[in-house]
């Protein structure tokens, strides 16, 4: 059985963007939880549950083997499912959230890459599956 990696040519990108995003959400959450987390408990929740979400899809695709693969497609398919969730319910309800998480508006206040993000890591993923 040829198994490709996560981890070579362009997954190699990928892991980093990941990664730079775990560091970003966490950092982020962190300090939201830590100095206002009366103003929109809901919110900074979910930027503390985005953070892991990118901390476990970059463990995921940086391991190589079936464990940590089953991790990224559960950790990034998650991803997708709350980008798409959070996304539209901050555009149809902004009231919801007063004030933005990762996932907010589909990611706008990050380029869209929390939005385009998940596709190109299942993409990755379904490129780089294990073949007989």
């Amino acid at each position: 059985m040829v198994v490709s990696s996560t981890r070579s040519g362009a997954g190699r990108a990928l892991v980093a963007v990941y990664g730079v995003f775990a560091l970003a959400a966490t950092a982020r959450s962190l300090v939201q939880l830590a100095t206002k987390a009366d103003e929109a408990p809901l919110a900074y929740a979910l930027s503390a549950l985005a953070a892991l979400v990118y901390v476990a899809a970059t463990l995921g695709l940086a391991e190589v083997g079936p464990a940590p693969r089953r991790l990224a497609w559960a950790a990034v398919g998650f991803e997708l499912v709350g980008v798409l969730t959070v996304g539209t319910l901050t555009v149809l309800d902004p009231e919801l959230f007063p004030d933005q998480t990762v996932w907010s508006a589909y990611g706008a206040g990050y380029g869209w890459l929390p939005l385009v993000l998940p596709f190109v890591g299942l993409a990755w993923l379904w490129r780089t599956r294990p073949r007989g």
